[in-house]
């Protein structure tokens, strides 16, 4: 948002010469471009892969009707002004309505494609917002267990298959997060089968075994894992040991991740677009993938 003292020399200068909307917002972009271009191009050139390689969004896009863990409360979005319409309540912070397109947002930090903090499972763990910047950036892992999740959906990510994978494609590289590939995602346009609850309330969902994970992370120092579901656990687990695993040695864990099928078994890299709310337990994340 543009400083107070911008929008004030904009909305006259709006109101002298009865400039378009368009001009006015073309306006607001130059001011903002003009104290913002170097940093911003310089930022840019950073981040682009410039080796060729391709970006693979591994975020789903959130919406009231996305799964969540249940009981959990679903994404809300309430729309607070709108550009056409000119309602809401921005008028009563000195920005006329109209003008700008918001909204407010309601939503459990684990809902969506998300991340959560050693904090969460570790009262003596770090909040999302500490966690390092370095580990954010890691080589990407996939290990596919599909074939296996789909003849049975509470497999389990195990310790043979860890090894079986670096039979095929080389050892585990260090510092990486370690993703699971469940196919689970397809399941997403059937209701009901992304959690796919039993009679009793059970979900009946592949996750991590505790004994991979330890392995993983004293024998390959990962920095993450992540998962193509709702937890890093199976979903019948009632001792989450994954989590305790994981998060209680400090790493952290990215749930519900999308488009791991785009992905090659190793040679990514993953940057982690973790929220940065003090003393936050996790929350919805932007993932990208460089293939």
């Amino acid at each position: 948002m543009c400083s107070p003292h911008l929008m004030h020399h904009v909305y006259e200068a709006f109101g002298r010469r009865r400039l378009s909307r368009r001009s006015v917002l073309g306006a607001v972009g130059a001011a903002a471009l003009g104290a913002t271009m170097l940093p911003a191009m310089a930022t840019r050139a950073a981040a682009a892969p410039g080796d060729g390689r391709s970006i693979v969004d591994l975020s789903h896009v959130l919406s009231p009707s996305f799964p969540v863990w249940p009981g959990s409360r679903p994404f809300e979005m309430r729309t607070l002004s709108s550009i056409s319409g000119g309602t809401g309540s921005l008028g009563s912070i000195g920005i006329p309505t109209g003008v700008f397109y918001t909204a407010e947002l309601r939503l459990e930090e684990h809902t969506g494609t998300h991340v959560d903090a050693p904090a969460h499972a570790d009262a003596g763990g770090v909040t999302v917002e500490r966690i390092p910047p370095e580990d954010l950036v890691a080589p990407l892992v996939v290990v596919d267990i599909a074939a296996k999740a789909h003849a049975d959906n509470d497999a389990l990510l195990t310790r043979q298959d860890v090894q079986e994978w670096e039979a095929a494609h080389g050892e585990i590289p260090r510092r990486a997060l370690v993703a699971m590939h469940s196919g689970w995602q397809a399941r997403l346009g059937q209701p009901g089968a992304f959690t796919n609850q039993d009679r009793l309330g059970v979900q009946h969902t592949p996750g991590f075994d505790a004994e991979a994970v330890e392995y993983l992370i004293r024998e390959r120092d990962i920095v993450a894992l992540g998962s193509d579901t709702l937890s890093i656990d199976a979903g019948n687990s009632t001792d989450y040991g994954a989590h305790l695993a994981a998060l209680g040695a400090g790493r952290y864990a990215v749930e519900v991740l999308a488009n791991l099928d785009r992905l090659p078994p190793v040679g990514a890299s993953v940057v982690v677009g973790a929220p940065t709310h003090a003393g936050g337990s996790g929350g919805p994340a932007r993932v990208l993938a460089f293939v």
